[in-house]
């Protein structure tokens, strides 16, 4: 008996074994016992044929209504820019035109490429939180019609108020290789050296458990936080809730009345044990955010990075999401926008956009496609929507047509904004208007915007895209654009290395 035992016992660690060799290297796999294993990382490279990084989402693009049928366009804002820093980073690793289209063209969002950069703003009036800049002109890609940009703008410059910030760390084991948890150490560093002793941090982590690795601790003590970051070790699975409960818990302890209290949460979105659904997270996250505390999110890594389950948390918990593809972006997060990243003015922030149909005969929303809500949503203060930091900036695009009267007519559009100060209930209402004085000749900024949108067009093998219109037009269009900062900078070169590519 002990003998067939024995062999029985052999004969299942052969097949475990060979199983194991045969394990297909999809992103990632795991070695070693249950979900305490050690992760073993296998990079996609261009070429081998694994162009499907991120899940299709189901993205289908906004089509023109009729101004007849439905002359009002309700949406919430949004300043996300992980669409943009996710595509860069797949660019600099070498994709070319085509394998873009197959890797990322489910996860642009055309709104986050289009926001990631800045452009010339109006300030805020005496006594208003936003600056309104309108701005018409003809449609590069169809010259029948206008193309409609929209910008807010809100004060760059606020009282300070302290920091409840609580650091929630995924350490599994899908967070061990080098674009993930030691970037993500590297990160939260500029962060902390922003911080004074009139802040508070905290650190919990999760992976097969949660632990609250610092509780409470002084913003100035910057030593001790970087110690506690740079000895966290990334194995085991990913236990989400749990983490997630804890982070709550602990920002509660240490809340701030009148501060800021906010969780960062830094992930791949792999999450495998407790709440593993979007719709789980979701509500989870819809339950808690009426605690006084947001909910931000840093995403790192690909190949089993989960997009949609990030920017539900980040949009359910009333905070910005994050792309961090290298330490550039990681600096311009928490130091170039330190001011919008932390401190909300504004919450729910939801847009409603009502044309004269006497002037405006269609319209399409150009991205925002998953921020679509519906007309009676926008009075409604019980609906979720984005949020806005100081400094923060929404631009919004829309192709138009329009009639030959809308070129001398007093007013063809109402902008309607409804938000919430920070920690109320009731929203307030700025009403705008529009019309001719918006027509103008492009500018540097619109040609830039326009070249965003066209690129978007283009990755989504958009219908409203002319067909003769090629990548390499696009990449020549970009490369005669005035570039007045570093990034837009940066946009060209990256541009430019894709053309060469090809």
């Amino acid at each position: 008996m002990k003998k067939l035992l024995a062999l029985i016992l052999i004969a299942v660690m052969l097949l475990l074994a060979s199983c194991s060799a045969k394990a297909p290297m999809s992103g990632r796999f795991m070695k070693g016992k249950g979900n305490y294993a050690e992760a073993v990382r296998y990079d996609y490279k261009p070429g081998e044929g694994q162009t499907d990084l991120y899940p299709d989402n189901g993205f289908v693009e906004n089509d023109f209504i009729k101004t007849e049928e439905n002359a009002i366009s309700t949406f919430s804002a949004d300043v996300d820019t992980a669409s943009y820093t996710m595509l860069r980073k797949l660019i600099n690793q070498g994709y070319k035109w085509k394998e873009l289209k197959a890797t990322a063209g489910a996860v642009i969002r055309t709104e986050e490429l289009v926001n990631y950069f800045k452009y010339s703003y109006n300030e805020p009036k005496q006594g208003e939180l936003f600056g309104v800049k309108i701005q018409s002109t003809v449609c590069p890609w169809n010259a029948e019609h206008y193309l409609l940009t929209l910008s807010l703008a809100t004060e760059k410059q606020i009282t300070k108020t302290k920091n409840n910030l609580v650091f929630l760390i995924d350490v599994s084991g899908s967070m061990a290789s080098e674009d993930k948890l030691p970037l993500l150490k590297k990160t939260f560093s500029y962060l902390t050296g922003m911080l004074g002793e009139d802040d508070t941090v905290s650190i919990v982590t999760y992976s097969g458990k949660e632990e609250l690795v610092l509780d409470g601790c002084a913003g100035n003590k910057g030593d001790l936080i970087q110690r506690k970051l740079d000895s966290l070790v990334a194995s085991g699975s990913t236990n989400g809730e749990a983490g997630l409960k804890m982070a709550y818990q602990t920002a509660e302890k240490h809340f701030i009345q009148d501060g800021n209290n906010r969780i960062i949460i830094a992930s791949d979105g792999d999450l495998n044990v407790g709440i593993s659904s979007t719709e789980e997270m979701e509500k989870f996250i819809t339950d808690k955010k009426n605690s006084g505390v947001y909910l931000s999110v840093l995403g790192f890594g690909y190949g089993n990075y989960r997009d949609g389950m990030m920017e539900t948390i980040a949009d359910k918990g009333n905070g910005v999401y994050y792309y961090i593809d290298g330490e550039t972006e990681a600096e311009k997060v928490f130091c170039d926008d330190l001011m919008a990243t932390l401190y909300a003015v504004a919450e729910d922030v939801k847009l409603q956009i009502t044309f004269d149909p006497a002037y405006v005969t269609e319209y399409r929303l150009i991205g925002y496609e998953n921020r679509i809500m519906n007309t009676e949503d926008f009075e409604n203060d019980t609906k979720d929507a984005g949020e806005l930091g100081a400094g923060h900036t929404v631009t919004v695009c829309y192709e138009l047509e329009l009639t030959e009267e809308a070129k001398t007519a007093e007013k063809w559009l109402d902008l309607a904004v409804r938000y919430k100060n920070p920690g109320e209930t009731k929203s307030n209402l700025n009403e705008y208007q529009a019309g001719a004085e918006t027509l103008c000749d492009a500018d540097d900024d619109i040609r830039f915007i326009s070249a965003l949108i066209e690129l978007a067009m283009l990755l989504h093998d958009s219908k409203f895209m002319p067909e003769n219109y090629s990548f390499s037009a696009l990449a020549e269009e970009i490369s005669g654009l005035n570039a007045n900062d570093k990034y837009k900078a940066e946009f060209k070169t990256l541009i430019d290395s894709l053309q060469k590519a090809e």
